[in-house]
Parts: C-alpha cells; sequence; structure tokens
C-alpha cells in the first residue's frame, strides 16, 4: 500500500475548510437577505483650489468739516437791589445873602424933585454940562494914545542883567540888540512877553523876555483919577556877550 505524501494532505484539508467556511457565510448572508452594498466606482472628480482674492483697500477716510460755532455768551450776573440807607440827612441851610444897605444922606435935602443929579440937558446954570467948545479940559477919550491925566508905569525893579545863557554863547561871544512888547498888569509885573525884531539869537531872545517876566517890577499906570489900570511897554534892549578867553 502505497501512502500519500503528508503535505499534499494538509493542503487539501485546508482548502476543504476555507470551502466550507465560505459557503456557509453565503448561506447565512442569503438566508437573512442582507443586501451587499455595493461600491460605486467611478472616476474621480479633479479641481484645482484656487487661493482667496485679497480683500479691496479700504476707501480713503472723508475729511470731516468741524464748525466752530461762536461762543454762546454767559448769562449776565443778577442786578444789585439797592435799598435806602435808613439814616435820613436834613438839607443843608444856605444862607441867603444879605442886601447892601441903601446909601442914605443924613439930613434930608430941601429939593422937591424925585431924583437928584445933572441930567443930559442943557441947562442955564454954571454947573458942568453937556459938550461945549470952551477951553476948559476935555472928556476922556478910548484911543490909543497917552490921554491926559493918565501916568505911566514906572520900572522901579529887575535888569537883564545875570541872565542864564548857554555855554557855547558865551564861549563864541555876542552883540545884538532885541525890541520886546510886553504888558504891566496892576500889579506892578511884567506879562506876555513878545519878541518884535530877534537879535539874531533865540537863545538871547528867549532869556530876554524870561528876565522881564521875572525880574521886572513897576509902578503901575494910573488913570485920571488915579487907579491903577494895564499898560503896554515897548523896550530895545542891547546884549553884549564877551567872549570868555581861555
Amino acid at each position: 500500500m502505497t501512502l500519500a505524501p503528508p503535505d499534499r494532505t494538509r493542503t487539501g484539508a485546508l482548502l476543504v475548510t476555507i470551502g466550507l467556511h465560505v459557503l456557509l457565510g453565503w448561506a447565512l448572508v442569503v438566508g437573512l437577505g442582507v443586501d451587499v452594498p455595493r461600491v460605486a466606482q467611478g472616476a474621480l472628480a479633479t479641481f484645482d483650489i484656487l487661493p482667496e482674492a485679497p480683500e479691496p483697500p479700504p476707501p480713503p477716510p472723508v475729511p470731516q468739516v468741524v464748525r466752530q460755532g461762536r461762543p454762546e455768551g454767559r448769562a449776565a450776573p443778577p442786578n444789585i437791589r439797592s435799598k435806602a440807607t435808613e439814616v435820613v440827612a436834613t438839607p443843608p441851610v444856605v444862607p441867603l445873602p444879605v442886601p447892601p444897605p441903601v446909601v442914605t444922606a443924613p439930613v434930608a435935602g430941601p429939593g422937591n424933585d424925585a431924583s437928584s443929579g445933572a441930567t443930559d440937558m442943557v441947562g442955564p446954570g454954571t454947573g458942568a454940562g453937556g459938550i461945549g467948545d470952551g477951553l476948559g479940559s476935555g472928556g476922556q477919550g478910548d484911543g490909543d494914545g497917552g490921554g491926559g491925566g493918565d501916568t505911566p508905569p514906572r520900572q522901579i525893579g529887575g535888569s537883564i542883567q545875570g541872565a542864564a545863557l548857554p555855554p557855547e554863547l558865551e564861549e563864541r561871544g555876542f552883540e545884538g540888540t532885541v525890541e520886546v512888547r510886553y504888558i504891566v498888569e496892576t500889579d506892578g509885573r511884567a506879562t506876555e512877553c513878545q519878541i518884535m525884531r530877534s537879535s539874531g539869537s533865540r537863545a538871547i531872545d528867549i532869556a530876554t523876555c524870561r528876565q522881564i517876566e521875572r525880574r521886572f517890577r513897576f509902578r503901575p499906570s494910573l488913570d485920571g483919577r488915579g487907579r491903577p489900570v494895564p499898560s503896554v511897554m515897548v523896550q530895545r534892549h542891547e546884549w553884549v556877550v564877551d567872549r570868555v578867553r581861555e
């Protein structure tokens, strides 16, 4: 008796066993009614993935116009209420002017007229009547002459000498005559000095008027009744300034 080799026996047994298992599994699937899903075999679709498009840049900012309104005015502070003071002042007593006393004569006159005094009518008496053509003294005039009975002013103090002069004038020396016009007031002072004719030096002219108004004193002019009145003086003053020798 010839025996088969052991390797072939094992291989056959293995194949038989595998076949039985396959048949058994197939029977179970068919018996239970289980549908075996079919794998759909189709062509794979391919596509390209593009990069995302960049976002557009943001629009430039629109400048905003800022309008500045005028500042509103503030409310005025509350008014201060006034209240009368409790102290009452009596009105001042204004003294009335005292009328001047009436000039009366100590003894009443013997006349019967309502008034006394000389009239402007020419009469037959010997008193001083209206304007006549005799040899007596005339009346007072309003001209610019000396007039009858007026006394001219007379200087009683003051001199041109000693006036302050600028140094440059003393250094080079000076000679000249200045004519001035000023007013002698009733108190004997000289005012309103004016230069009628210049000496040629402004410093000399100013010094002359300054000395006259500061230093000169007069006995004022008198009218026919002896009352002081203003008068006008016109004078010439000669200046001789010696040159200072070094």
